[in-house]
């Protein structure tokens, strides 16, 4: 079997070019002891991974050059050399990036696709819904009565934060995002009280318009000039969770901070960035509380989906644009 797989060929300066990558063709490996090997179905791209493709030393290792890369993935198993999996069970596992995967069976989990769609796995109940859940309830504290602001609002993780925090008891919630038709979005389908488009002005004066008693809370996904206006705006022991900062992802030069840093004296505010890998304990907290939501239509998702491996790479620039509305999926 062919299976055709992404490589990464140089590091990209700034925004990532196409010359930088190439789709390869090569034979579908063979699965090992405790091995399966799976044909993918569903391939996520996300904001991150912008930050493997460069050198420099962070969380998790850089793609290396010449070299396929990874990412969630969920597919069908189609060969088995383990114990607990079986031919036509599906997985969820993080060797994405291609068509066809030997996956040791310990980093495989299986998911069942009658239960939901399998491309939520990817999604709304997994990586993202799980960033959303933890970034909201343990990093930021969130309490019922908390006014909440949420940037990059109607992407996978911001979509969910806002609802979270109103089916948990936010007095307000507020989001941004980048086209009237996404703020459409929040406010008519997600139910976030009030929603501005970014490009329309100022973000300060557009967050002060929507939230002009200030916020409790606020969920960082862009940085830049929403997480200075959001300072701008926090009430005392105000909480900001730093989830991304995808506004500075393809600078070639450090970005300046937030000008009004000195105001978190006055508020006793408190900053911190988090990464859900450090809070795989809530998945099961996660699972039993927002499956239900989902399950009922209480919690609402949307999905991008671009069709075939080959559009892989466009997606995941698509998604450094801010072309979807909700999870990006590569759907094979």
């Amino acid at each position: 079997m062919i299976n055709r797989e992404w490589h990464l060929l140089s590091r990209p300066v700034g925004w990532p070019k196409p010359e930088d990558f190439a789709l390869v063709e090569s034979e579908a490996p063979t699965p090992g002891e405790g091995q399966v090997l799976v044909r993918n179905k569903y391939l996520s791209v996300d904001p991150y991974m912008r930050g493997r493709m460069s050198a420099a030393k962070s969380y998790v290792a850089p793609f290396e050059l010449g070299k396929v890369m990874q990412g969630g993935a969920v597919g069908e198993v189609v060969a088995s050399n383990a114990e607990g999996i079986a031919v036509g069970d599906h997985v969820l596992h993080f060797l994405g990036w291609r068509e066809y995967a030997a996956v040791d069976a310990k980093n495989a989990v299986k998911v069942n696709p009658d239960a939901a769609p399998l491309s939520t796995y990817l999604g709304v109940l997994g990586m993202t819904g799980l960033t959303a859940y933890a970034g909201l309830l343990r990093t930021a504290s969130f309490k019922e009565g908390d006014a909440v602001f949420v940037s990059g609002a109607a992407g996978a993780v911001g979509s969910q934060v806002g609802q979270i925090a109103k089916l948990k008891g936010a007095s307000r919630v507020i989001g941004s995002a980048g086209s009237d038709d996404k703020v459409k979005l929040l406010v008519e389908e997600y139910g976030f009280d009030a929603a501005f488009n970014y490009k329309n002005g100022k973000v300060s004066d557009q967050l002060r318009e929507a939230a002009p008693d200030g916020i409790d809370v606020y969920f960082d996904n862009v940085g830049g000039d929403h997480l200075e206006a959001a300072i701008g705006q926090l009430n005392r022991d105000g909480r900001i969770a730093v989830c991304g900062m995808i506004s500075v992802y393809n600078n070639t030069e450090p970005a300046p901070g937030p000008r009004n840093l000195a105001r978190l004296i006055q508020t006793r505010g408190r900053i911190e960035g988090f990464l859900v890998g450090d809070h795989y304990d809530l998945q099961p907290q996660f699972v039993q509380e927002v499956g239900p939501w989902v399950a009922s239509g209480a919690l609402k998702y949307r999905e991008t989906v671009v069709e075939g491996i080959e559009n892989n790479l466009e997606a995941f620039l698509g998604v450094l644009r801010g072309d979807n509305t909700g999870k990006m999926i590569v759907k094979l």
